[in-house]
């Protein structure tokens, strides 16, 4: 199976502090992994840089093919847009925006058009069941029809991958199954990879993979 990342000798420090070191990793095209590790081992830090939100200190960084590492930033600001989608713990839903024109939202990057995007949107909010709460702002919803409606945002522009940091963190455990259960459904159906960043052992179980960062490096626990 054709690897969608591809990480080789990546290393990444904060000032002068090293938070990955020499860190290899190849994760293959529909796989669902956790990211686990202690506080401050560099979850996140990884997750940014496989997001293009960063960028590596040394090594060579591979998205489907393409080699990271000279692409400048306009390049992975398109990329990000067209093959990544993300996910957050707080959400962060626009509070004066609608559902249906939140998930919309990264359509309009792309110049397409309202009407265009909002059907697009509408289909994603029925994806994940929330198709009767488009015209509600984030302020009127529970913390997990926020989090569906994050989830339909993230992929209304159909991205290859699908990037979560702590997703479920701030939902009490039955939501969170709810939840985890949805992203399931959707690498099943969809075929998207998905990676999750959690601090919770039953959430990693239920992944194919489990990607424990630890001393600056990545290891399958």
């Amino acid at each position: 199976m054709n690897a969608i990342i591809n990480l080789q000798g990546i290393t990444r420090r904060l000032g002068t502090q090293p938070v990955l070191h020499n860190l290899s990793l190849t994760i293959p095209h529909g796989q669902t992994c956790a990211i686990i590790g202690p506080s401050g081992a560099g979850k996140s830090t990884l997750l940014n840089l496989i997001g293009l939100l960063d960028q590596p200190c040394s090594g060579r960084m591979m998205l489907a093919g393409q080699d990271m590492t000279v692409t400048t930033a306009d390049q992975r600001a398109i990329l990000r847009n067209r093959m990544l989608g993300f996910i957050f713990q707080s959400f962060n839903l626009l509070p004066r925006l609608s559902a249906l024109d939140n998930v919309a939202l990264p359509l309009s990057y792309r110049g397409i058009g309202q009407a265009a995007a909002r059907r697009a949107a509408r289909a994603q909010l029925e994806a994940v069941g929330l198709g009767e709460r488009a015209q509600h702002l984030p302020a009127d919803m529970s913390g997990g029809q926020r989090q569906r409606v994050a989830i339909a945002r993230a992929l209304v522009t159909e991205p290859a991958l699908l990037l979560a940091d702590e997703p479920t963190g701030n939902l009490d455990g039955a939501t969170a199954e709810e939840i985890a259960g949805l992203l399931l459904r959707l690498n099943r159906e969809r075929g998207v990879t998905l990676l999750m960043v959690t601090h919770d052992p039953a959430m990693a179980r239920r992944m194919d993979r489990c990607i424990e960062v630890r001393n600056g490096g990545a290891f399958d626990a």
